[in-house]
């Protein structure tokens, strides 16, 4: 998926260089760690990087390699576009909404413990410093982006002291955002008022946990996680990524869909400054998409990944 992509984005003209490095279970296998140092001193040095998927064992194994690089480079803002895709099949049409998810604690951070044999403690780990951050940010990128509302997503009717403190924190921030409007909705209530109507939302602003479950429920409404961008943020450093997960079953056989990569990519143009590039991957992709000659397995084609790739570089 990585090398279509970088095919792609330097057909388009980027002029970069590209350092490569392994994480994961391949790291592992050849480094016997799964975040080797020198991936971290090529990111903090170069302060930006596209992430293809690692596989995560579930219920045992090493830990998330994602939670790992997040919490190693602290990049607290995890920004995830979702958006109606011309040719992706999808349930719904004319969704645009943006998922800013807390990135760094909550108990996403997997901080567990055995208390006594048959006894698991987790910790949710919810601070003022961290809930006022995302917060900032989020309302920073509605208005950077002509976004007008922001809602917070919590369970502070339960979790009070918790998600209290995250909902409390947003409301701090958004005294100093009088141009956009803000509201909340308790997890449960918006995960059935999006299912409904995807719509009405606009900005979503969560902690860790409930991000990272309705980013994934929010690509369902326009594709599937096959179609989906996103972006894990620092203050100085940007880790561009697909939102899938890997896919062992079919790795090394080009079948994989690297439209997610992709538009992730274009994330990471506009954000290094690359807009005129970012706009011409995204429109022949769009196009691609919208012609449905050439589509991917997951969308109903039989397109190769490098295929699907070799379309957009002639819509270019």
């Amino acid at each position: 998926m990585t090398t279509a992509v970088v095919s792609v984005l330097e057909r388009a003209g980027l002029q970069a260089r590209w350092e490569a490095h392994v994480a994961g279970t391949v790291a592992l296998e050849q480094r016997g760690v799964t975040l080797p140092d020198e991936l971290l001193e090529s990111i903090r040095r170069n302060r930006v990087a596209l992430k293809g998927p690692v596989t995560t064992p579930v219920g045992g194994g090493f830990t998330s390699v994602n939670v790992g690089l997040r919490k190693a480079l602290d990049l607290y803002a995890n920004l995830r576009p979702v958006r109606s895709l011309p040719g992706a099949p999808s349930r719904y049409e004319r969704v645009d909404l943006v998922i800013v998810r807390e990135n760094t604690e909550d108990l996403y951070a997997g901080l567990e413990h055995e208390v006594v044999p048959g006894v698991v403690e987790s910790l949710k780990i919810i601070t003022e410093a961290a809930s006022m951050r995302i917060a900032r940010f989020a309302f920073d990128y509605a208005r950077a982006h002509g976004r007008r509302r922001v809602t917070a997503v919590h369970k502070a009717n339960i979790m009070k002291m918790g998600d209290g403190l995250f909902l409390e924190s947003v409301r701090k921030v958004a005294a100093d955002y009088s141009d956009i409007t803000t509201d909340d909705r308790i997890v449960d209530a918006a995960c059935m008022h999006l299912v409904m109507d995807p719509t009405r939302f606009d900005v979503l602003l969560l902690p860790n946990l409930y991000g990272d479950i309705i980013s994934d429920l929010c690509a369902g409404l326009v594709g599937g996680l096959g179609v989906v961008p996103g972006a894990n943020l620092g203050a100085d450093i940007g880790v561009f990524e697909a939102v899938h997960g890997s896919a062992p079953d079919i790795a090394g056989r080009n079948l994989a869909n690297p439209t997610a990569l992709l538009l992730s990519a274009v994330l990471m143009l506009r954000h290094i400054g690359e807009a005129a590039i970012a706009d011409r991957v995204a429109r022949a992709l769009e196009t691609v998409l919208a012609e449905g000659r050439v589509r991917t397995r997951d969308l109903g084609g039989t397109a190769t990944t490098t295929e699907f790739a070799d379309a957009i570089v002639r819509q270019l």
